[in-house]
């Protein structure tokens, strides 16, 4: 039986190589491996392209320019996290504070040791090491950092290092070719190309109210280990520190995008924090929400556009001018704003002391204002400078309820027990509104008071339903206060 096994087997064998000779449509084996050809003797066409080889040595003289000025970051830091997230149950709830190693890339800013990075690359770091191109090797100390922007500066000690050119983020155009240049996955000087995909983006992880985002989106390749790294033109010029990356929330590696701070923003941060070590960044004091199409139409604008204060900050830079809320800022400096993240980073550009130039549209008609900015010191602890002289009437009798079904939203008359938590004097208050109804799209909710209507304001129940009735198919513009005194403006188009 084993005999005839290993017959089989040799079969098989010898069936395979004949086989496979038979395929070939050789009818004999090779006797020596250098007799097999491979490649061909012709080499290929030639095809003069001065377009296509200058595109492509763009990339090459960038990368070659650049790579010289991007750090490798190692960071040794305390940390009190469980590495074992999720199964806290195998581990003492009250652990130590246990060593870590993290770490980023850098982008050198002079000659003489001075290395934009993130904030996330160093913050709570014990230890910072950075690793040059040519292999040098220098702790670095913190110069000073900005969680607001998530930039930090590091200093090493050394002279004649290859600064990099910063170029101007304010001339990038959506589509254009962009490169990023970092140590992703610790694969030092990775180069890796894209385009621009968006500007002006808000993600949502600058977890502060005071926090600036207007990130660069591009899909070029970044990884974590990219952070701090720089985005730069095919000239050469750093428009961008690497910061953040969209992830399936599981790997926390790439998937088709990441986001870059915009090199004017980072090079306003940079100075102040080598010259004092702090961020000297002035701020108007407002706080604003976007203009949506409901909003548009209640204040008589043509079309959805510009940024809605909805607050002004007591104390502030704008309580020192005629700013008022419910005024819509058009563009500052001539530049047009639409979106909060754009005024906030424009002004995150600027420093205490220094002026701006705010065009605001005002009840139908365009002024402008000019506004020295403050520093953020100056304004915390600040109340709203809206407050109302006129007392509520209080209702006699009954307190009344009214729904309006065809906005979903339910009011009573507010109790005078209610008007002092409400930092107000008069008012409705809004004690239901129906799911996916017109009042909840526009952000609408049980708890808040609506104090005015076309900024005249509401003392009762039934002048809200006055006003209504006179607004069908049109749209109001809703002053509303929540539990905290905190007041907002809200467009909503009164159905007929």
């Amino acid at each position: 039986m084993k005999r005839n096994n290993m017959g089989i087997i040799a079969l098989l064998f010898i069936g395979a190589v004949f086989g496979a000779v038979l395929v070939s449509g050789v009818g004999y084996l090779p006797t020596s491996i250098a007799q097999v050809k491979i490649g061909s003797d012709t080499p290929p066409e030639i095809v003069d392209n001065p377009s296509l080889t200058s595109f492509n040595n763009s990339f090459v003289g960038t990368a070659e320019k650049v790579t010289p000025s991007i750090v490798q970051i190692t960071v040794l830091s305390k940390s009190k996290s469980n590495p074992h997230a999720g199964f806290e149950f195998f581990f003492p709830k009250n652990e130590m504070p246990r060593e870590r190693q993290g770490g980023g890339s850098g982008v050198i800013i002079s000659d003489d040791g001075y290395i934009l990075t993130n904030n996330h690359v160093v913050e709570g770091a014990t230890e910072v090491t950075v690793n040059l191109l040519d292999k040098r090797k220098f702790n670095a100390e913190i110069v000073g950092t900005d969680p607001l922007t998530d930039l930090a500066v590091i200093k090493i000690d050394s002279e004649d290092l290859p600064a990099a050119y910063l170029g101007d983020s304010d001339k990038l155009k959506v589509g254009q070719w962009v490169m990023a240049i970092g140590n992703p996955m610790a694969l030092t000087s990775t180069v890796t190309a894209g385009i621009v995909s968006a500007l002006g983006r808000s993600v949502n992880i600058i977890r502060d109210s005071y926090g600036v985002e207007d990130f660069i989106q591009t899909d070029a390749a970044i990884n974590p280990g990219n952070s701090g790294g720089a985005l730069v033109d095919l000239k050469g010029a750093v428009i961008g520190i690497n910061s953040a990356i969209a992830t399936n929330g599981m790997t926390g590696t790439y998937i088709g995008y990441g986001f870059a701070i915009p090199i004017n923003i980072a090079k306003v941060v940079a100075e102040d924090l080598i010259s004092s070590g702090k961020v000297k960044r002035g701020y108007i004091g407002v706080r604003i929400e976007e203009v949506d199409s409901d909003l548009a139409k209640a204040v008589g604008l043509d079309k959805p556009h510009g940024i809605l204060i909805q607050q002004v900050i007591e104390g502030g830079a704008a309580s020192n001018e005629d700013i008022k809320a419910g005024d819509i800022i058009i563009d500052v400096d001539g530049k047009e704003i639409n979106k909060p993240n754009e005024l906030q980073s424009y002004v995150a550009s600027k420093r205490a002391g220094d002026k701006i130039i705010l065009n605001i549209y005002r009840d139908g008609d365009y002024i402008k204002r000019s506004i020295k900015l403050k520093l953020r010191d100056e304004d915390e602890n600040s109340e709203s400078i809206a407050k109302e002289d006129d007392e509520k009437s209080e209702r006699k009798g009954e307190i009344e309820v009214v729904s309006f079904d065809n906005l979903g939203l339910t009011v009573r008359d507010l109790k005078s027990s209610e008007a002092k938590q409400f930092n107000t004097k008069y008012g409705v208050l809004i004690t239901k509104v129906k799911r996916f109804s017109k009042a909840e799209n526009q952000k609408l909710f049980a708890g808040l008071v609506i104090t005015e209507v076309d900024r005249n304001k509401i003392k009762s129940v039934s002048e809200l339903e006055d006003v209504f009735e006179n607004k069908q198919g049109e749209a109001a513009l809703l002053k509303v206060v929540d539990s905290e005194g905190t007041s907002r403006f809200v467009g909503l188009v009164i159905p007929e």
